[in-house]
């Protein structure tokens, strides 16, 4: 029984009762995301209909809290969403994404679900108007390669953002410039006890801030005299259309002109100029054949020579053969609901990138698949962590002996 403004009711009555249960549940959710104070009651419940379980609220059922907790850590959960389903012709929302929200709603307003549980496994994001899977990036191993402890942490300014429905880069960055300052000044340093030329690898999630970072590094590095220089990983895939006859998945070095990526990572390392493929992404070929020569009518990529040449890409030191060319091995890491508004101002209101459903879809099945087979695994083998939201930077044990002294 549930006290409803003085009046006590079931929850079979509450879930039979639409106007009931959206107050009830508007006032649930501010306990989930400050978000929820920009809408007023009706515009929670205008977005609330759009998710109206057929045959009502009394008809969802809901999991015991550890099957659904299995449910969220199992890979085979995302790789079951669809990102494009249709209904009319129109993109429309996973039924196992509606599924799990309405589930988590209905267990909110009953109390089936305590505030806690919710808060701990999932956070809900207001623009888009559903739950996600937290994902767990510190896990013991991770924790136990960079000592269980920050190297240093500052405010964490990120958590102005939890009333935010989308965030913008200058917010981002200024939440972030005590750690990056920091970041900047240890990279400096193992810079001078490693010397030059040398590779750094800076791998992490999409929206995470890799981009801004480096482009923040290469200010710095050339105002201080020193040239910079950037190879993206993914100009040394092959075609797509071979990936896809021989099932080859592109987080591995089956996916890669792996030989050349490797010989020219050690010839500009030496200090030489170099010749890579160009992946034209537009029709997902390669410059390059299969035996690594250069096809008639196509145009490589020059690199010349540098002090300091990054890596860009996903999983940039997860192909262990590259791991002693590296010199400095990065995750920059960023929490996912921030990354999630971050993408909603960058990609769908400026670039106009996705359509938005097909976008939530691809970020709630991707996070976790990308999580455990590129940024969790990077983790347990990188040099230093970055993490902004927890505005803390992570060295190794070795790593942090070594500026020490």
């Amino acid at each position: 029984m549930i006290n409803v403004k003085g009046t006590i009711m079931s929850s079979r009555d509450i879930l039979s009762n639409p106007d009931i249960f959206s107050e009830l549940l508007f006032e649930k959710m501010k306990h989930i995301t400050l978000a929820l104070e920009d809408l007023e009651r009706h515009e929670f419940r205008y977005a609330l209909n759009n998710l109206f379980p057929l045959g009502g609220w009394s008809l969802v059922k809901l999991d015991d809290l550890r099957e659904i907790e299995e449910r969220v850590n199992s890979r085979s959960f995302y790789d079951g969403i669809q990102i494009k389903p249709r209904v009319d012709d129109r993109i429309v929302l996973d039924d196992k994404i509606i599924e799990l929200t309405n589930m988590l709603f209905v267990g909110l307003v009953t109390g089936v679900y305590t505030l806690e549980w919710v808060n701990t496994h999932f956070y809900f994001d207001v623009r888009g108007f559903f739950f996600l899977h937290r994902t767990q990036y510190f896990t013991e191993n991770v924790l136990a390669h960079l000592g269980h402890q920050p190297y240093r942490q500052f405010e964490q300014k990120q958590k102005a953002f939890e009333r935010y429905q989308s965030i913008g880069y200058r917010d981002f960055k200024e939440a972030n410039n005590q750690v990056d300052v920091l970041f900047i000044e240890v990279v400096q340093k193992l810079i001078l006890q490693r010397r030059t030329p040398i590779l750094i690898a800076i791998a992490g999630p999409t929206a995470a801030g890799k981009t801004e970072i480096v482009e923040r590094l290469n200010i710095f590095f050339e105002e201080s005299g020193q040239k910079t220089t950037s190879i993206e990983m993914d100009n040394f895939l092959t075609d797509r259309d071979y990936r896809e006859e021989k099932s080859i998945h592109t987080q591995g070095k089956q996916a890669l002109h792996f030989d050349l990526l490797k010989t020219s990572l050690l010839q500009i390392c030496q200090g030489h100029k170099i010749t890579i493929p160009r992946y034209d992404f537009v029709y997902a070929t390669s410059s390059h054949d299969l035996d690594g020569h250069l096809k008639p009518g196509c145009l490589p990529i020059e690199i010349e020579p540098a002090d300091i040449i990054f890596i860009e890409g996903n999983f940039p030191f997860l192909l262990k053969e590259l791991l002693p060319l590296i010199g400095i091995k990065v995750v920059y890491l960023t929490d996912d609901p921030i990354r999630l508004k971050r993408k909603w101002k960058r990609d769908i209101d400026y670039r106009k990138k996705y359509e938005p459903t097909y976008f939530r879809n691809r970020f709630f099945k991707d996070q976790y698949i990308m999580a455990q087979i590129a940024y969790i695994p990077q983790m347990e083998t990188c040099d230093i962590v970055v993490d902004t939201t927890g505005a803390a930077l992570w060295l190794t044990p070795e790593i942090a002996e070594s500026l020490n002294h």
